[in-house]
């Protein structure tokens, strides 16, 4: 696909619309999900997989709880992809991911997700080009492999979130009590390299697009967790689900 450019895309919710309705809005599908998540589950021929990546405070969490939150616990999970332990570091890059990705029924959150492989480890040069590029060409076989042989339908977000309400937010761990846990001194270092990140994501988009990524403005809460709560209601309804009948 052509090169996208993420300094060209705003960060921020469209001016026109209103945020009251849109929280009023993202209530209704939420309630809609409930139903939509029952069928899934009792239907059991499809699955989703939902794979949040963003920088540092670009609120991957709260994301993941508003929208997910309210589902039934029996079918829908998250796993948050931390650094390698020693034994996941001893298999190839993929071995880790395989075994969390979701049975039919179920609905999956990756919380950062194999795509770390090709970001932070290409950032800070842990890899070399060429293990980055095996590696996208290895991403897109997975995720062919899981949507053509188990009926995964994988949505890809990656929360858009400016430079400027990144280092707010960063500040805000630092003076926020409620927020203190989050804080990680290692994350203002990371910030130090939004540029490296930002070629690292905008390969990401490019040469891991066979399953297209969602560019989610995230400067705004209400409207990120809209696009998400709106994006996997309208997957779920286009799989046309049916409760299972009783055989006569």
């Amino acid at each position: 696909m052509s090169k996208i450019k993420l300094s060209s895309i705003s960060t921020t919710a469209p001016k026109k619309l209103d945020k009251e309705k849109t929280k009023a809005a993202t209530q209704e599908i939420l309630q809609e999900l409930d139903e939509l998540q029952n069928l899934l589950y009792a239907q059991h021929k499809h699955c989703v997989l939902m794979v949040i990546q963003g920088m540092d405070a670009s609120g991957k969490d709260g994301v993941i709880k508003n929208v997910t939150g309210t589902l039934n616990p029996q079918g829908c999970t998250v796993h948050s992809f931390k650094a390698p332990t020693p034994e996941e570091a001893d298999h190839d890059f993929l071995w880790r991911v395989h075994k969390q990705t979701p049975g039919r029924g179920m609905i999956q959150v990756f919380n950062r997700s194999h795509y770390e492989d090709i970001l932070i480890q290409r950032v800070h040069e842990w890899i070399d080009e060429k293990t980055a590029r095996k590696r996208m060409t290895a991403i897109n076989d997975f995720e062919k492999l899981l949507t053509v042989h188990n009926n995964t339908h994988i949505l890809k977000f990656y929360l858009h979130v400016s430079r400027e309400a990144q280092q707010q937010r960063l500040v805000e761990r630092t003076e926020d009590p409620r927020k203190m846990w989050k804080y990680n001194e290692n994350d203002l270092a990371e910030a130090k390299l939004w540029d490296q990140y930002m070629a690292a994501y905008e390969d990401a988009f490019r040469y891991c697009n066979d399953i297209p990524w969602i560019i989610v403005p995230a400067d705004h809460n209400w409207y990120k967790e809209y696009i998400v709560a709106l994006t996997l209601r309208d997957t779920l309804k286009s799989l046309n689900m049916k409760y299972p009948r009783l055989k006569k």
